[in-house]
């Protein structure tokens, strides 16, 4: 039952949970459209913490980059941890019985086709990461695999995902794409997934606001309704806020540097600014079109669009090697995993830390906005269905996305000894490797396209996440709320760049995937009671 309509409705609901068949009864009253305590925290904090970064913009970069480094340096053992635990949850619940409930009960049927599912929760989830990522991650891990570890004075002054491939041009291609796929398929969706089916049963199932606080009613009870539950909902707009600002900096940095790559204009922080400023009131003017008439239609030209830019990758650079790479990269991904994935192995912790902690807090910080939303469009999926959806269908168009522009990267180095791709900035790598392809000028603005698309689609519909947390769970507040939480998204990323540019990014998107991981664990006992406790 979704969240009452109306000023002064009240809804009283049974509760019935674990085997003890215990009966809790709640009554829950709006007033307001709005949660006051949630928006008001939620709201006057990041405006005095976006006030606070443009004021004292040159004291905050080295505070930015020490915070980052300090929590990924001494905590990534439990990122790594935290991931596992979700992808053997999720694994879990596809083979047991529990994967035969459906959200929504048992009559319930799904509100989107599957081509509009998969569009609208891939687009949300990494679209921006695929695009800056695609290409120079792959190339890094297979420079510094091939190169192997660099000593000086005893200590390793690089990284590299795994040893043994020093000097291997096939064993560092193997690495770095097992590494990369490591970072971008299974572990990220699991985290996003245990969110996502948390939220879509306490609220479909149970009847409970759509709202992080309801999956923990297993666990407290009552007391979700108060300060403990306010805590966790502001705490999810926080991971929300930041977790999207990373990205569309990320965003605007790449599309920055492909208008100067394409037309000229000189990248700059300046440049940056106006870009998010733009898209911004893009994606404004797409929550305010909603859910079906906004959100949905631009994932769908998005993934059109990178389909279009894929395929044009396969065709028109190494297709035998990329069609082979799939399957090889996919058989090393599954060799590595368990190295690549033990918080404890002995990967450099440079690789650990200055990667996948990073990688993993990132995707934590991300996944109330990403979770809430996969949930709002999932309705009428079994648990099985919605998993292996959520887990397959994403990781192995990521595995092909990384296959095709981080692999024709790589031959362009090794095969054809085009260092101007491999010594370019990260940002650029995209575009220096569609400059050797055939019709440069038309891909490489495609690739600026996706970006801003993406951009869009991340900034409308985690818009529309932090307001229905901050309304209490009720998916269709006010126009003027939306666009609050749009216009600070954009604000918040400017005033990042300008605070310290990518590592402040960087440092809030993990400062507050700490405490969130934390939420996390805890949300995923709450959703083995609330299945356990489901009619089967």
């Amino acid at each position: 039952m979704p969240a009452p309509e109306g000023p002064t409705e009240i809804i009283d609901t049974d509760y019935e949970i674990g085997q003890d068949n215990i009966n809790y009864r709640r009554r829950f009253v709006f007033e307001l459209d709005i949660h006051n305590i949630v928006f008001s925290v939620s709201a006057l904090t990041i405006i005095a913490f976006t006030l606070l970064t443009l004021m004292f913009q040159t004291t905050l970069d080295p505070l930015f980059v020490g915070l980052r480094d300090t929590l990924t340096a001494n905590l990534d053992w439990f990122f790594l941890l935290a991931g596992n635990v979700f992808l053997l949850l999720c694994v879990a619940l596809i083979v047991l019985p529990l994967g035969r409930i459906r959200l929504g009960g048992p009559d319930a049927r799904p509100d989107y086709g599957y081509l509009s599912w998969f569009s609208m929760l891939f687009a949300a989830g990494m679209g921006i990461g695929l695009m800056f990522y695609g290409v120079s991650e792959p190339l890094g891990h297979y420079t510094s695999a091939f190169g192997g570890p660099v000593i000086e004075n005893g200590v390793r002054t690089d990284w590299a995902p795994l040893d043994g491939a020093a000097g291997d041009a096939e064993g560092a291609r193997r690495l770095a794409m097992a590494a990369t796929i490591f970072h971008w398929a299974l572990h990220p969706w699991a985290i996003y997934a245990v969110v996502a089916l948390s939220l879509a049963l306490f609220a479909y199932n149970k009847g409970l606001p759509l709202t992080l606080r309801s999956i923990f009613y297993p666990l407290l009870g009552e007391r979700v309704w108060g300060w403990p539950g306010h805590i966790i909902d502001i705490l999810a707009v926080f991971a929300t806020i930041f977790g999207l600002s990373t990205s569309l900096g990320i965003g605007a940095e790449q599309a920055s540097a492909g208008l100067d790559f394409l037309f000229g204009i000189a990248s700059s922080t300046g440049e940056m600014i106006f870009l998010i400023m733009i898209i911004t009131g893009i994606a404004t003017a797409s929550v305010i079109a909603g859910m079906d008439s906004g959100v949905k239609r631009l994932s769908e030209i998005n993934m059109g669009l990178a389909l279009l830019l894929l395929l044009f990758v396969i065709l028109f650079g190494p297709t035998m090697q990329i069609a082979s790479g799939f399957f090889l990269n996919l058989s090393a991904y599954v060799q590595h995993l368990p190295a690549l994935s033990n918080p404890f192995g002995r990967t450099d912790d440079n690789f650990r830390q200055g990667w996948t902690a990073f990688y993993w807090a990132w995707w934590i910080s991300w996944s109330p906005f990403v979770g809430m939303f996969i949930a709002r469009v999932s309705r009428g999926r079994t648990v099985r269905e919605f998993l292996v959806a959520v887990l397959l269908i994403p990781s192995l168009v990521s595995v092909l996305w990384m296959t095709a522009l981080g692999g024709t990267a790589i031959s362009q180095v090794v095969t054809d000894g085009l260092t101007s791709v491999q010594d370019a900035a990260l940002e650029i790598q995209l575009f220096e490797m569609l400059a050797h392809l055939p019709l440069t000028w038309l891909t490489s603005l495609v690739g600026i396209v996706l970006v801003i698309v993406f951009f869009v689609t991340s900034s409308d519909s985690g818009s529309l996440v932090i307001d229905t947390i901050s309304a209490g769970g009720k998916v269709n507040a006010p126009v003027p709320q939306r666009v609050f939480w749009a216009t600070f998204e954009g604000l918040v990323a400017i005033a990042l760049l300008l605070g310290g540019g990518l590592a402040a990014l960087q440092a809030m998107a993990v400062s507050t995937g700490l405490p969130f991981a934390l939420v996390l664990l805890g949300a995923a006992v709450a959703l083995v009671m609330g299945l356990r406790a489901e009619p089967r």
